[in-house]
């Protein structure tokens, strides 16, 4: 006699499972095993990382740390929190660690969203905002983008009485936006007081300083505003996943109530913290950022081809008419072993990010470019 199975149970909330899981830049190894190619004739510039790496400090500060891997990490991360203050000139309780700046994102959204609650972002948005809004089972309020940016003025009408956090990328990924200093601040003036303002600054070190906001000094004016930013893009420890927030006391410690335990390892406290204090190495990423995306900027004028003027490490550049674009030069660069982005998941199909190389990493893009369209 046959017994029929019970049905198979469904596992978590009804919000839980429509969402869709963050999908990063494809690995090196991955692409190299699916086109037969080695993996040192592979280009990767879908991730926005830095293509210098670490600084030499960072790297040293890694290897002296690795001795202390056997033993759990300050869970405080006291050394880093300390550096990182006297770096915005604020009082140590003012920072709150995360394992990168998209920890700090879903920390907000843990903390101060619920069922009944609404979030107010931006259409094409950084992705996490939409995840973190989903996990904790809140109300989304996707403000439609102006000129592929923020409308900061529509962003403070959609504001419900149900809002409670607002997040706002500055620079913006993956369109590379940047909203100027003078708008923030009158942003941050119609916001009320009871919502909080998540500021994600992940790309602040590659603006020129005449075109960066003052955060800080707002900060210090808007109990309500976070600050977050990460040691993933311009200090180059992506792979060590650190990042930090600040914000006036009450609100950090919000955030640090449902921070994990030992979020940040003791490896990554140590890089970041040789990292901070690095500042030729900041300053020749920066450099060399600057020259890439010269490079890249004068290739797609030369292939026709439109892009946004970017404020991160990264240009957005369309593809062509339909929504396949993105997708059929995209696989047309896998093929030649060069990794980029597709941004359909924004809503952005004909349009690739690509991510800022080395020279010779720019140029072996371009040419598998120039091959993909002429094909």
């Amino acid at each position: 006699m046959t017994t029929a199975k019970a049905a198979a149970p469904q596992w978590g909330t009804g919000y839980i499972r429509t969402i869709s899981p963050y999908v990063g830049g494809r690995p090196i190894a991955e692409v190299a095993r699916e086109i037969g190619m080695d993996e040192s004739r592979i280009v990767k510039l879908a991730s926005n990382e830095n293509p210098l790496g670490m600084s030499p400090a960072a790297r040293r500060a890694v290897m002296d740390a690795l001795t202390e891997t056997p033993r759990y990490p300050d869970n405080d991360g006291y050394a880093l929190r300390q550096a990182l203050a006297a770096h915005l000139g604020l009082p140590a309780d003012w920072i709150v660690l995360g394992h990168g700046s998209s920890d700090i994102l879903e920390m907000a959204a843990r903390a101060l969203l619920s069922e009944s609650d609404s979030c107010v972002y931006s259409q094409y948005g950084f992705i996490v905002y939409q995840l973190a809004v989903q996990q904790a089972g809140a109300r989304h309020i996707v403000v439609p983008a102006r000129d592929y940016g923020h409308d900061l003025q529509a962003m403070a009408a959609a504001i419900e009485p149900s809002t409670r956090l607002v997040y706002l990328a500055n620079p913006n990924n993956p369109t590379g936006t940047l909203a100027c200093a003078a708008d923030i601040a009158a942003f941050m003036e119609q916001v009320p007081p009871d919502v909080v303002v998540m500021l994600d600054e992940a790309y602040v070190e590659y603006l020129d300083p005449g075109l960066r906001t003052d955060s800080i000094a707002l900060l210090r004016k808007h109990p309500n505003l976070v600050v977050s930013r990460t040691f993933s893009k311009a200090y180059g420890l992506a792979g060590l996943r650190i990042g930090y927030a600040a914000a006036h006391p009450a609100l950090a410690d919000v955030l640090n109530r449902v921070r994990s335990a030992f979020n940040t390892s003791t490896v990554a406290q140590a890089a970041a913290l040789a990292a901070l204090g690095d500042e030729d190495f900041l300053r020749r990423a920066v450099d060399v950022n600057r020259a890439g995306m010269a490079q890249f900027v004068a290739a797609f004028d030369a292939l026709g081809l439109r892009h946004l003027p970017s404020h991160g490490n990264f240009v957005l550049v369309r593809m062509g008419d339909d929504e396949q674009a993105g997708n059929r030069i995209n696989a047309a660069l896998v093929k030649q072993g060069v990794i980029v982005r597709p941004v359909g998941n924004y809503g952005l199909g004909p349009w690739l990010r690509i991510s800022v190389g080395t020279e010779a990493e720019n140029a072996r893009c371009i040419d598998a470019l120039r091959a993909a369209l002429a094909a």
